[in-house]
This record gives structure tokens, C-alpha cells and sequence, in this order.
């Protein structure tokens, strides 16, 4: 059995996502980061960076922290999502590090500074705004060429899926990025996304 330790954010979403895909049992702990939870010394035992999400694999037994290290993981575990070798795996991980390095960090900053912070600060609105738009760019380029990002429907599509799900939070119109608007509606489609989606249940 694998246990999860989730919320309901982009990252926590990726893990339930592959999950789904893959049909592995696994059990829901929510982690709720608005009561700060995620610094809870058992938590922190698990993962020692308190961020959601991570896993605890009884089979293993193994224990994993930082979304793009489980989705490797549960790959390597499942023989799927992820090719074996080749230049195929490579670019699968290369989309899956532009989503670690460059859509989470950067979209999660517009998040930020878009809806929560205390007061407006016009100059990291516009920096990080434009930041996502040119990522935003970069994706419909691929998207234009590439079914998926990295060509068959990989964990680098599972990774990048739950950011652009909140693409009104960071003031992004899909009718600006059509090849990313057509991917997002394919992968919003499957039933395991559907489902991973909405874990964990309120």
C-alpha cells in the first residue's frame, strides 16, 4: 500500500493524478496547509523540507519527498509513463524539469502575488506575469508540434496539467494558447486525471 500525504494543490495533485493512471492502491493523508500541518514533527519525519506532497510505499519500503522525485518513482515501479531508456526518456524528463523549474515555481509566484499577498506589488505582478505568459508560450509551441509534451502522454503531462488547471489564477486566457487549450482538454478528459483531481475529498 502506498499512504500519500496530500493537500489540494498543483504539486499533491500530480502524485494522485499518477496514481490513478496507474490504478496502485494507495491511502489519502491529508496534510492541511492552511493550519500548518505540514510542521507537524510526524510530517516532518516524513518529509524534513514540512511541503506537501510525499509517500510512504510499504512495499519498499520507501519514503519520498518533492513531487518530480515520486513521479519517477511510481514510473520506474509501474513500467509506465516514463520510457526505459532511450532519447524518448530523456525528453519525458526534460518537460517534467521544465515543469519542476519553470511552471511550478513561476506560476505559484504569480498565485502569489496575484491573490494573496498583503498588499499589491506592481513589480513582482508584472514579472511574474510575464514570466508565465512567456511559459505559457513556450508550452503551446511544443503543443503545436507534439500530441503531448513530450510526445506520448507522460509523467511530464501529469506534472504540468494541475498548474495550467489554475491558469485563471494567474490571469492566463486559453483562448490566447490554443494548442495548450487543446491538450488541456484532452488530459482534463481521462478519468484517472478526473479522479486524481479531486483528491483529496473534502
Amino acid at each position: 500500500m502506498i499512504n500519500l500525504y496530500t493537500w489540494g494543490t498543483p504539486n499533491g495533485r500530480k502524485v494522485s493524478i499518477m496514481l490513478e493512471e496507474c490504478d496502485l492502491p494507495y491511502s489519502v493523508q491529508k496534510i492541511d496547509i492552511t493550519r500548518g500541518e505540514q510542521f507537524d514533527p510526524a510530517f516532518v519525519s516524513i518529509n524534513p523540507n514540512s511541503k506537501i506532497p510525499a509517500i510512504v510505499d510499504d512495499e519498499g519500503p520507501v519514503t519520498l519527498f518533492e513531487s518530480g522525485a515520486i513521479l519517477i518513482y511510481l514510473a520506474e515501479k509501474t513500467g509506465r509513463f516514463l520510457p526505459s531508456s532511450g532519447n524518448s526518456r530523456h525528453q519525458v524528463l526534460q518537460w517534467l524539469m521544465f515543469q519542476m523549474g519553470g511552471v511550478g515555481p513561476m506560476f505559484g509566484q504569480a498565485h502569489h502575488f496575484m491573490r494573496y499577498a498583503p498588499e499589491p506589488v506592481p513589480y513582482a505582478i508584472e514579472r511574474y506575469s510575464k514570466e508565465t505568459l512567456r511559459l505559457y508560450g513556450v508550452l503551446d509551441k511544443q503543443l503545436t508540434v507534439s500530441e503531448c509534451l513530450a510526445g506520448d502522454y507522460s509523467i511530464a503531462d501529469m506534472a504540468t496539467y494541475p498548474w495550467v488547471a489554475r491558469h485563471e489564477w494567474h490571469g492566463v486566457d486559453l483562448a490566447q494558447f490554443p494548442a495548450v487549450r487543446r491538450w488541456f482538454d484532452a488530459v482534463g478528459g481521462r478519468p484517472a486525471v478526473q479522479c486524481g483531481m479531486a483528491v483529496p475529498s473534502s
